[in-house]
């Protein structure tokens, strides 16, 4: 009972032995609550909050692009926990509290309803009119601790793929160029690009798709996307 009910203590795990017909001291249920619970392993309390709170849960981040020119550019996006969907990217040199209050804004798009929760770092760029606005839409702060990325693991996944898949592979000169590239590769990344974590499906995607009858030969055609670095399969009409 300690085990599978987190939030019970000796009073309440007494009560529901009671119920069952043993009738045990809650000194005793305490002592064997401590043996339980020591060896349960690790506390999972961070990874069952993500669970049970997924669809209410953004997550945002920023990370660095170096041009041709040696120049720094800033990518901010913001990506949605229960289908892996990116809301929101983008590209700027200065990022500022201001710059930022304005994204999350553009993030809650008129038919896009704020989530409940938003995790991100204690990067000194989250200031007071971050603050402001999130507390306005009725979003709350979920802050990491500090240098623990795998506590904003969707974020830092999606920073990954897209320097492995996208950014890793293109010569990058300006802010105009990776504004159309990483936009280029957000519209793969939710439409066509399947993801383990969600039963190989596209973020985005309704659902699977059709096969055609048993037997029945169909033919499949490609479309190039960024220039031939990655390619959409469908049947052909």
């Amino acid at each position: 009972m300690a085990v599978e009910n987190r939030l019970w203590g000796q009073k309440r795990i007494q009560a529901e032995l009671a119920k069952l017909g043993f009738k045990v001291s809650a000194r005793t249920v305490a002592k064997y609550m401590r043996t339980a619970r020591h060896d349960r392993g690790p506390s999972v309390r961070w990874r069952t909050f993500l669970k049970l709170h997924a669809s209410n849960i953004w997550a945002c981040d920023f990370f660095c692009v170096q041009t041709l020119l040696f120049d720094t550019l800033h990518v901010f996006f913001v990506i949605q926990h229960i289908n892996r969907e990116v809301l929101h990217v983008a590209v700027t040199r200065h990022p500022t509290a201001e710059w930022l209050a304005q994204q999350i804004l553009e993030s809650c798009a008129w038919d896009r309803r704020p989530p409940r929760f938003m995790i991100h770092d204690r990067d000194s760029r989250y200031g007071p009119s971050f603050d402001r606005r999130l507390k306005r839409l009725g979003i709350k702060q979920v802050r990491t601790p500090f240098r623990c990325p795998v506590a904003n693991a969707v974020a830092e996944r999606w920073v990954k793929s897209a320097r492995t898949e996208c950014l890793d592979h293109l010569f990058v000169f300006n802010e105009l160029t990776l504004r159309r590239a990483i936009s280029s590769y957000v519209a793969y990344y939710n439409h066509h690009r399947p993801h383990r974590s969600i039963g190989q499906r596209a973020p985005c995607a309704s659902g699977r798709a059709a096969d055609g009858p048993p037997g029945m030969r169909r033919s499949v055609v490609a479309e190039p996307v960024l220039g031939g670095l990655h390619h959409i399969y469908r049947h052909a009409s």
